[in-house]
This record gives C-alpha cells, structure tokens and sequence, in this order.
C-alpha cells in the first residue's frame, strides 16, 4: 500500500545512476535532484502503481542519465514492500531503460517510541567469584 508523503529515490539507467527526493501527495508527484526538477501524475491501485513524470533541468552540472534534460517519463512499479520499486522509460529516449528504488521517509512530527523503564539493578543476581 503506497503511503502519502516524501520518498527518497535512487535511480538508473545504463548511463549511470543518481538520487532525488520525490512527494507523493494526492495524486501528484513532485521533487527533484542536484540539477533536475521532476513533476507529474501516480495512481497506485493496491500493490500496483504508475506514474507519469516530467523532468526539467533548473541548474547546471552533470549530464542527464537520458542524455536529454526535459523529458517524459512512464513508470509502472511495485508498491507492496519497502523499498518500492518501479521501471520504465522515457518518450525522448525510449532505448534507454530506467529502474528506480523509492524509500519512505518518516515525517519528522512522527513521536518517539514511549521509554521502556530500565530494569532495576540488583547485585545479589550477579555471579559470585570462585575465589570468595
């Protein structure tokens, strides 16, 4: 079941690989990398889900793992374990595949576990030496 909120991504293609943080939210995704924004539709449909996504370069640096920056991509993934997976490819460079891994990552608001009480210490439970 895909939950609603901030997934950090790893990816590749046979180019190369990279990381990004996409969100999840209502149906549309958004996010993006060191040089490249990403934007885009998901629909997830029990333990499956897909997604349609644009990419756009916002700051110069590495080259795309596509070779274009501004492209279409359709993904269709797995959403029933930890990380989730999911693959496709773009419309601008069809011959190059693409795999990604996206991880939940746990809001900050989310409470601590309650303190477990720690056991009290008796020392008559201790071994005694031999030499007593």
């Amino acid at each position: 079941m895909m939950k609603e909120g901030t997934y950090s991504a790893w990816f590749k293609t046979p180019k190369g690989q990279g990381t990004g943080i996409v969100e999840l939210v209502g149906g549309k995704v958004c996010g993006g990398d060191g040089v490249l924004s990403y934007a885009g539709t998901y629909e997830a449909k029990g333990d499956h889900f897909t997604a349609l996504i644009r990419t756009k370069r916002h700051a110069p640096g590495q080259p795309s793992l596509f070779g274009p920056d501004e492209l279409t991509l359709n993904l269709e993934g797995c959403c029933r374990t930890l990380p989730f997976t999911c693959s496709g490819r773009a419309a601008e460079a069809p011959e190059v595949p693409f795999e990604a891994f996206l991880l939940y990552s746990a809001p900050d608001d989310v409470p601590p576990p309650a303190p477990r009480a720690a056991p009290k210490f008796n020392p008559e439970q201790l071994p005694k030496p031999s030499w007593r």
